[in-house]
């Protein structure tokens, strides 16, 4: 045996000890339990990151070592979307019988997964991570993450203050774990193999080989958030925030606006209010000489994604007109498609700006984007007739038509609209994914149907085909 094949064995191996040591924790951890002990679990898990001092610890951590996004802004990440979560299932019933209903005879009862395995982005090494584990542990399942290699100390960390919280209801350390150091595609592949369940947050690749593990599997799609600001729209508040959810964690949001397209009539008047937030739009040559930095032989450039906004600035070698106060930075589109890379997701303080007409070319222009980048993920519109946000949902390939709202602050559910608060948003057929809602609580659990008998309901063939028969005979 070649001592890549030994490496590769051990590697196995070690994935696979860690599966076992799962298994036996999560069964100790199901049996015989009640609601309390699940919730208590996930209110442990929840506090190791939301803790004010372990969350500074944990976001200073996260931007040294990935240099990935801002410390601000993932403290806040990391607080809200935690808080938002803990509203979310707060009094979910996540164990025994969850509902029975008398009128069907079926009774349905909620059983664990067993062992979950998570692969973990770089853009959110803690967030995600708490996110998925929190899920986990409220429905009965242990869990084992994968973090990506720029985030491997940052997942560690995360561990010693859930272990921590651990010991003070004492629960076992195994319901929670973590590859081992240092990362590897064999390590993520044989625990995709080996889990029950496979969430995969983050890398297309990593999504695709979950979904051929042979593993029920949840991957989500790739985001590149196309947004419409209609002649109708009021301008200054859709310009704040454009500005706010753009700039929010240096654009790491999968979620973060990457095209706007703009009904001519307002463009003036709109770029004005975009400027009064700190966007600036470069005129030819400073356009070009950006998409010379950023699209950097055919891929993002790392020393401007998801950089400060100055950093930003000084490796495109770009100037801005009042630069003090720029946040953000405006390109004209030159097109769609691999020739016209600023019409993809640029995980950088970096807009692309589309002009139309009308409304109705709008939503040509957005679905033109999203065929190229960002099929089922979301679209935004600012609008004041709400009608034009059921025509988009009607229309375009996309999961979630996000209305007169900052983007990236709602696609993964607010404390203002109505979805489920993740960092994995599903994208549906359209992103070839199994889901098409936000990943929540309700994917981490089985269902049991206890089916009794009811009074037959069987129908007469008139009832069922009397329309059709008066409209195309027998």
């Amino acid at each position: 045996m070649s001592v890549q094949s030994m490496n590769t064995v051990d590697e196995q191996a070690q994935v696979d000890a860690l599966v076992a040591r799962a298994r036996k924790a999560q069964e100790c951890y199901a049996k015989g339990a009640d609601q309390t002990r699940f919730d208590q679990a996930a209110l442990a898990a929840a506090w190791a990151i939301m803790q004010p001092d372990r969350n500074r610890e944990l976001s200073e951590q996260a931007v040294k070592l990935t240099g990935l996004g801002n410390v601000r802004d993932k403290i806040t990440k990391n607080h809200r979307k935690t808080l938002g979560l803990l509203r979310d299932i707060q009094h979910v019933q996540s164990v025994g019988v969850i509902h029975q209903d008398d009128e069907s005879g079926i009774t349905d009862i909620a059983r664990p997964i067993g062992v979950v395995g998570a692969v973990i982005p770089s853009t959110n090494p803690a967030a995600t991570p708490a996110n998925n584990v929190i899920n986990a542990l409220k429905c009965g399942n242990a869990i084992i993450l994968s973090p990506s290699p720029k985030g491997v100390e940052v997942c560690k960390q995360l561990l010693a203050f859930i272990y921590a919280e651990f010991d003070k209801i004492g629960l076992e350390y195994d319901l929670v774990q973590m590859v081992p150091a240092p990362s590897s595609k064999v390590k993520t592949q044989r625990l995709m193999e080996a889990v029950d369940l496979i969430i995969v947050t983050g890398s297309q690749d990593n999504v695709r080989r979950a979904y051929r593990s042979g593993t029920p599997a949840i991957g989500v799609g790739a985001g590149n958030a196309t947004v419409i600001v209609d002649e109708t729209a009021d301008l200054t508040a859709a310009a704040q925030k454009i500005a706010a959810s753009k700039t929010f964690d240096n654009a790491t949001s999968c979620s973060s606006e990457n095209v706007i397209i703009v009904v001519r009539s307002v463009l003036e008047d709109f770029m004005q209010a975009l400027h009064s937030n700190g966007g600036r739009l470069l005129d030819e040559d400073n356009a070009a000489r950006l998409k010379a930095s950023l699209f950097e032989n055919g891929h993002l450039n790392r020393h401007m994604v998801a950089k400060d906004i100055h950093v930003f600035l000084d490796v495109a070698e770009i100037d801005v007109k009042d630069r003090d106060t720029a946040r953000f930075v405006i390109i004209e589109g030159s097109g769609v498609g691999p020739d016209a890379p600023e019409s993809g997701e640029k995980l950088s303080l970096t807009l692309a700006l589309f002009v139309v007409d009308d409304f109705n070319a709008a939503a040509q222009q957005a679905a033109h984007v999203l065929s190229f980048q960002g099929t089922g993920h979301s679209v935004g519109l600012h609008t004041s007739v709400d009608a034009r946000a059921i025509t988009l949902g009607h229309s375009l390939p996309t999961c979630r038509v996000i209305v007169n709202q900052a983007h990236c602050f709602a696609t993964g559910g607010s404390f203002d609209n109505g979805l489920p608060f993740s960092l994995s948003m599903g994208c549906g057929s359209w992103g070839r994914n199994s889901i098409d809602n936000n990943l929540h609580y309700r994917h981490f659990m089985n269902i049991t149907q206890v089916v009794r008998p009811i009074p037959s309901c069987e129908p007469e063939l008139d009832e069922i085909f009397a329309d059709y028969w008066n409209t195309a005979g027998r």
